[in-house]
């Protein structure tokens, strides 16, 4: 096992996921309205925090420096996930759009748990870049994987996802089939295996979590669920597991 690009891995893991909580929290507004430019409690930010990469604090608040984001998690979760994902996939060219997944998805999965929304300013550009860097990727001798193969998956499961949203409408959000694509690159690009492997995880994830929370008397059968972060775990615990 390479040890260096591991520990590498965690170190950007830890930093991104420091980064984050500003841009989760001025995306987790409902849709139409502007982006977030104040505390939960309502104190504008500081002209320093209005930017979108940094820690979510409000110095406003009645504790001074008072963070309203998730505190140590995100970067506890997004060093241990780059982590995993280095030991996973190896010193291979692949690896480094991995990484730059995590902090997307990470920020994605958040915003998506809040407000029950997928940004289109980070789905989109998210599909755009995966694809450029995978076809990049594919240009190394050194890569494991099949460009042709993610695009044809990310094409696959998005159309999956478009069609259970035209049967369903109230229970696929059209965020989720904007964000299929992504998650379906890095899937398609090791195989359609994985790809079949990832996308029935997601909906088995959803599944498990909606009757337990039915069984605990935590939610009704009208109950909104973000699905995004199922899909978000599912397609990484994928690529850690294939």
């Amino acid at each position: 096992m390479h040890v260096y690009p591991i520990v590498a891995a965690a170190v950007w893991g830890t930093v991104s996921g420091l980064l984050l909580p500003r841009a989760a929290h001025r995306l987790a507004v409902p849709s139409g309205e502007p982006w977030a430019a104040a505390c939960p409690l309502g104190h504008p930010l500081p002209p320093g925090a209005r930017g979108w990469l940094g820690p979510a604090s409000c110095p406003d608040c009645r504790t001074p420096g008072r963070r309203y984001g998730r505190g140590p998690l995100p970067a506890v979760g997004s060093a241990l996930l780059c982590a995993g994902l280095a030991a996973a996939t190896g010193p291979h060219p692949e690896l480094v759009v991995w990484l730059a997944l995590v902090p997307v998805w990470l920020t994605l999965a958040l915003v998506d748990l809040r407000v029950f929304r997928l940004p289109d300013v980070l789905t989109l550009p998210a599909f755009a870049a995966t694809a450029a860097l995978l076809g990049a990727a594919a240009l190394l001798p050194s890569h494991q994987g099949s460009w042709t193969r993610a695009l044809l998956a990310a094409a696959a499961v998005g159309v999956l996802y478009f069609l259970l949203f035209l049967i369903n409408p109230s229970g696929m959000g059209f965020g989720d089939v904007k964000l299929a694509p992504t998650v379906a690159l890095p899937l398609g690009w090791y195989g359609w295996g994985t790809v079949v492997a990832g996308t029935f995880a997601a909906f088995a994830l959803g599944a498990v979590v909606g009757l337990a929370l039915l069984l605990t008397g935590r939610a009704t059968r009208k109950s909104p669920l973000p699905f995004g972060p199922f899909m978000l775990l599912a397609g990484a615990a994928t690529l850690l597991f294939r």
